[in-house]
């Protein structure tokens, strides 16, 4: 198990949105905008459902689902084992163990049976970068977030398709230049593209996000809605109104 006290070195614990408690580790990636942005794309539910996360990290993302009922339950994969125990960790501080259970396995395996059954909903930061692509960090769990090591983006749509129920919903955020490869993925994995929202860190930038959310077995159809600016101009530190509701927990509507 994950043991902080033998970890005081290697991690910093903070308080961050919606009064989440959260330990990192020192040299892993951090919690960021994209994190705060994907659980704010999912809707609120109306009904209980039953949610996984590929690819969880510390769990940030499952964690602010289920603080904002945006899922009753939620199974958190993740392949390495250091952060499978920081999100099981990060779950039970903030008392929610009962609630986000963590599998620590390659999403290439998953199976409805590690969830009891077929999923409403399936979300996912995954892997931005292609083999080869950019600069190669020196730490390998970094890279392992990064890079497409442990699946590309056709093997997450994949696990997502065979994790999901007929007309569940997949969510994710990625990159803008690399938008057709995740819609061909997805498509190829009977996942229909239903609504995309760029995203720009002013209106003068290109585009840095894209969130999507994908239906299975759904008819052709795709809403393109109009564009998240996070700063109102490229000279001013200040947030959009739109932007600053993400940071203070509430649902984004666009």
């Amino acid at each position: 198990m994950f043991d902080l006290d033998n970890m005081k070195s290697e991690t910093v614990t903070d308080r961050v949105n919606d009064g989440i408690v959260l330990t990192q580790r020192t040299k892993g990636l951090k919690f960021g905008t994209d994190a705060l942005l994907l659980a704010a794309y999912m809707p609120e539910q109306k009904k209980p459902i039953r949610a996984a996360e590929l690819g969880s990290g510390t769990g940030i993302i499952s964690l602010l689902a289920l603080q904002r009922k945006k899922a009753e339950t939620v199974f958190a994969y993740e392949i390495q084992e250091s952060y499978a125990q920081l999100t099981a960790f990060n779950a039970a501080q903030n008392g929610m163990a009962d609630r986000l259970k963590v599998i620590c396995k390659n999403i290439k395996d998953a199976s409805p049976a590690d969830c009891g059954g077929e999923l409403d909903a399936v979300f996912s930061n995954p892997p931005y970068m292609a083999l080869g692509a950019g600069l190669h960090c020196t730490e390998g769990e970094k890279d392992i977030a990064r890079r497409e090591i442990c699946g590309t983006a056709a093997d997450f749509a994949a696990a997502a398709s065979r994790l999901l129920k007929w007309g569940g919903t997949f969510y994710c955020v990625y990159r803008p230049e690399r938008v057709a490869t995740l819609i061909c993925a997805m498509k190829d994995a009977r996942l229909e593209p239903k609504k995309l929202t760029f995203v720009y860190e002013h209106p003068e930038a290109e585009p840095c996000l894209v969130l999507c959310a994908a239906r299975k077995g759904s008819g052709e159809g795709v809403t393109v809605t109009r564009p998240l600016y996070l700063r109102k101009d490229k000279a001013s530190s200040e947030y959009t109104p739109e932007a600053q509701a993400i940071y203070d927990g509430k649902p984004l509507e666009l």
